[in-house]
């Protein structure tokens, strides 16, 4: 930046001593795989001022504040915060200082094995390299002649993940780990003496000891890892997917299983449907359960599982029949309606409004801005005659009572803002576009409550509404309507 240039005479060159001849030299080429903004600090350094540079360096989508930039403009930030104020003296005897204490030093080796090892010595107390870093180094040195070729497919999967990431869909690493998955279910790895083996190895272990010969040609290995990635660019909208991804993260282990059997053009929701509702049936189980993933319920089950999946000559149907016997042989329908009365958390309402709209023929979906609206206020300043009018004079009653799934349904966020804490006459009577009321909402079942026949809502229709969705979700997992 100019600011660079306010050094005294005698600690530049005379060429630099004119900052408009010195912009467009390139002082660092970042020639990373892994790094998704290898020109940042290039754009730093030519910028005549913060904000120029502010205007030029990358933003990254769907992050807000601080958040939207990169690392290396973060970094000029808190160090830009600290010295603005100081003089050109201040500056320049900070800058001798910090210059005097700065070394560079150069190590090369022509083993990626030997390079990480003195990587990780020398970084002891930085930044760790990911999986995703030593696999491509490794992917690196075996495509021998192919090398350009790698990085240009390498840096397309990183590009492509890093805009799913940001997105909260999956991560580099979270590609190499559902091949993975993948890979061993197609193997037929978890099968051990007849039984199923639920052990994971760690990534690095997988790609670079027990089947380093994945490795062996770089370029195939990037085919298979562009396809789950593009996979989910593709599948990420669908209504169905969204609702999936709001569970346990380990679902996606499996549901890329299935999908990765179709090739990305192949694919439509409609292809995906029968084996997303099987998962979102057993996760619903796990969200409910006193039993973790880990237990021979969820994990043991679904390693056996992977394997038909991945299998596309394995009919949907035979898997949906495996889903129905598992179920029914370890849970009983009178267990999850108790749980489900007592429920009060979010995710299933989500499920709710799902099965409501199916039922009713109505196309599902929801935006990232969605809320969960109370239909009965939790708080706020009527608080206290919304109570008593809904027939609720404990305050510990009221507390359990409000959170249950009955009386819980989506909303748009700015509306539920505006309104969350109205009575609800007032709520089913006005329209979302007045950002007062539940009319034209795209969720099924706010739009329904305006057709409600009460003005009100008490304690009596929180509990019909908590056994309507209980039967609502029992059903389904059950597949009792099947």
């Amino acid at each position: 930046m100019a600011i660079l240039y306010k050094a005294e005479d005698e600690d530049i060159p005379s060429m630099l001593k004119d900052f408009s001849k010195a912009r467009n030299i390139l002082i660092l080429e970042n020639k990373s795989i892994n790094e998704l903004h290898k020109d940042e600090l290039q754009f730093i350094l030519e910028a005549i001022d913060f904000n120029a540079a502010e205007q030029k360096v990358d933003k990254i989508p769907h992050r807000q504040k601080d958040n939207k930039y990169t690392n290396q403009f973060r970094n000029f930030k808190y160090f830009y915060n600290k010295l603005c104020d100081k003089s050109d003296s201040e500056l320049n005897q900070f800058s001798k200082v910090f210059l005097g204490k700065c070394q560079i030093i150069e190590i090369r080796s022509w083993q990626i094995e030997q390079a990480i090892t003195m990587f990780n010595s020398l970084n002891s107390t930085g930044m760790p390299l990911s999986d995703a870093d030593i696999i491509s180094a490794q992917l690196y040195s075996k495509a021998g002649s192919n090398k350009d070729e790698f990085n240009k497919q390498w840096e397309a999967i990183n590009s492509l993940a890093s805009d799913l990431n940001t997105q909260k869909i999956v991560d580099i690493n979270a590609i190499l780990m559902q091949f993975m998955y993948i890979n061993r279910a197609y193997e037929k790895e978890y099968l051990k003496n007849d039984s199923v083996d639920v052990t994971v190895p760690g990534l690095r272990r997988y790609y670079t000891d027990i089947k380093k010969e994945l490795l062996d040609d770089p370029l195939v290995l990037c085919g298979k890892l562009m396809k789950i990635t593009q996979i989910w660019e593709k599948v990420k909208d669908f209504p169905i997917v969204k609702l999936l991804s709001k569970f346990n993260e380990n679902v996606k282990l499996y549901f890329s299983g299935y999908f990765y059997r179709y090739e990305t053009t192949d694919i439509t929701e409609k292809k995906l449907l029968d084996v997303c509702e099987c998962l979102l049936r057993l996760f619903t189980i796990l969200e409910l359960a006193d039993a973790g993933y880990s237990s021979r319920y969820f994990k043991t089950f679904l390693f056996g599982e992977d394997i038909k999946l991945v299998d596309k000559n394995i009919l949907i149907s035979d898997i949906k029949k495996d889903f129905n016997k598992h179920i029914r042989e370890n849970w009983k329908e009178e267990r999850i309606s108790e749980l489900l009365s007592e429920y009060d958390k979010n995710i299933l309402v989500y499920l709710n409004e799902y099965l409501y709209a199916k039922s009713k023929g109505i196309k599902f979906d929801f935006t990232e801005n969605v809320n969960v609206e109370h239909i009965m206020p939790a708080s706020g300043r009527d608080i206290d005659s919304i109570r008593q009018d809904a027939g609720i004079a404990d305050k510990d009653e009221f507390n359990n009572i409000v959170n249950k799934i009955g009386n819980k349904i989506l909303l748009e966020e700015d509306i539920n803002k505006s309104i969350g804490n109205e009575w609800f006459k007032t709520k089913t009577q006005s329209s979302i576009h007045d950002k007062s009321g539940y009319k034209d909402s795209r969720y099924a079942i706010a739009a329904q409550l305006t057709k409600y026949p009460k003005t009100t809502w008490d304690k009596n229709d929180i509990v019909t509404a908590t056994e309507k969705a209980t039967k609502r979700i029992v059903d389904f997992i059950f597949q009792k309507d099947k």
